[in-house]
């Protein structure tokens, strides 16, 4: 390890949701492993999710910022990550922990050897202007699509033109895109003009398109147009493209706790009893719970397909019952004995997708879970319903050609019949175009983050460009 980068301190800041988190988790890691120095931000309760980091690398390797959790009025005492609120908590969020401007000033200036660049969530969009006060540049970390940052950087530079059109267009986009204002992302929807936080949010979304460079966790075999047309607009090299990050050497443990040993045992003994290619994985994300008719016409869905399935339900307290959320129903999982398996909570989800007797993937499409189904080679039958799941549903399904549209909506209850022909279509054979597709990009994300890919050279060319500060 040269000198040169062993001097270099960062600070990274990552932005309290899983999806967030993890991926900025596996990028720290793998800066670590080059030699930089990292100090990484947290709030209290969100310290425990670096514990897998921090006991990878040595203390003068990585270190953290623990700050308390400034409180706003529309989060309940307490919480300070959004597994425990929803996405609605997002607004909130945002501004609260703009908040910690100041404390972040004061570590700063007593710091013997402070950080000499800051990389923060693209939801921190606010430490730009921090960045500036302190003379160092700000590199935004997106753990999103850059599709996704293509339509929200047209959004938010035009809101008062689009906040009222019921279809929004993209023409300067590849393919010219349009999405109906309601499956555009929800954060974008979020935003009420005059409202304190929404203007917050704009200012800190605007603020990330003049940041000083950006890292993505996707790839060019992905989503290379997307890349290179934000790359024209931004007028400058800075940008680098390094997922998928969890598919570096070393990459599988960060910040990923598994609580339920047994439970990931059972599912990975009940798969090797499979024949290869015959499952589908069903799994709707950390987030999202299902209602009483969505939960009923799913079930309905996989029993009727006549196809092996693994699904991933969310245990519901007797609260949501009483709103309208889903269980399991009543004599379910008895008509599926042998060729269905419920788990209830959590799961080990690459285990699973990367099992040889696993084949699709139904999900809601968030980017995790898109680079995830990648990375293990199989179909996506996508049901997006909110956040940045409809623009990823289209990526996969009129872009790449790996994917297959079932459901699309928050509210939307599928006809159990058409979704069980789906299923049943889908999972036939091993020779259908999403099949073979998904299958090449597994290949292309591999080949990218081996030495000498696309993903390996441009972590090594953000570390190259981190030295030179």
């Amino acid at each position: 390890m040269s000198n040169s980068i062993k001097g270099v301190h960062i600070l990274i800041f990552p932005y309290p949701a899983q999806g967030h988190m993890l991926p900025m988790l596996d990028l720290a890691h793998q800066l670590a492993l080059r030699g930089i120095t990292i100090t990484i931000l947290v709030t209290p309760k969100n310290l425990p999710i670096l514990n897998p980091l921090l006991s990878t690398h040595h203390p003068s390797s990585i270190q953290t910022l623990v700050l308390p959790f400034p409180s706003h009025p529309s989060l309940p005492s307490g919480v300070e990550n959004i597994k425990d609120i929803g996405n609605a908590g997002n607004l909130p969020m945002i501004n609260a922990l703009g908040k910690l401007h100041d404390p972040i000033i004061h570590w700063f200036k007593s710091h013997p050897s402070p950080p000499v660049a800051i990389l923060s969530d693209f939801f921190l969009g606010w430490t730009l202007h921090l960045a500036h006060q302190l003379g160092i540049p700000r590199i935004v970390f997106h753990s999103i699509a850059s599709f996704l940052i293509c339509v929200t950087n047209f959004l938010w530079q035009n809101i008062d033109t689009v906040r009222s059109l019921p279809v929004v267009h993209f023409p300067d986009l590849p393919r010219s895109p349009s999405f109906a204002a309601d499956h555009l992302p929800s954060i974008y929807r979020a935003y009420r003009e005059s409202d304190p936080d929404g203007e917050f949010l704009k200012d800190s979304m605007l603020a990330n398109i003049t940041s000083w460079g950006c890292v993505f966790n996707s790839l060019d075999a992905l989503e290379g147009q997307y890349l290179d047309h934000l790359k024209n607009k931004m007028g400058h090299q800075r940008m680098w493209v390094v997922g998928p990050l969890s598919l570096f050497a070393g990459a599988e443990t960060m910040g990923r706790i598994n609580p339920d040993k047994d439970s990931g045992d059972r599912v990975l003994a009940w798969l090797d009893g499979c024949p290869d290619g015959s499952v589908l994985y069903v799994c709707f994300g950390s987030q999202k719970l299902l209602k009483r008719d969505q939960m009923e016409a799913l079930a309905a869905g996989l029993e009727h397909s006549k196809i092996r399935f693994v699904w991933v339900v969310k245990s519901v307290t007797a609260q949501q019952v009483e709103d309208g959320y889903g269980f399991v129903p009543d004599g379910f999982e008895d008509r599926v004995l042998g060729r269905g398996m419920v788990i209830k909570g959590w799961a080990p989800q690459m285990s699973i997708l990367s099992h040889r007797a696993v084949s699709g993937f139904l999900s809601h499409c968030g980017w995790n879970s898109v680079l995830e189904g990648i990375m293990a080679g199989v179909m996506i039958l996508a049901w997006p319903m909110e956040a940045d799941q409809f623009v990823n549903a289209r990526l996969l399904v009129e872009d790449v050609g790996a994917g297959v549209r079932v459901c699309e909506g928050a509210d939307a209850v599928p006809d159990s019949t058409e979704l069980a022909q789906t299923i049943a279509n889908s999972m036939s054979g091993d020779t259908s175009v999403q099949k073979v597709r998904a299958k090449e990009l597994q290949d292309k994300a591999v080949e990218a983050v081996n030495e000498s890919g696309s993903s390996w050279r441009d972590l090594e060319g953000l570390v190259n460009e981190l030295v030179q500060l």
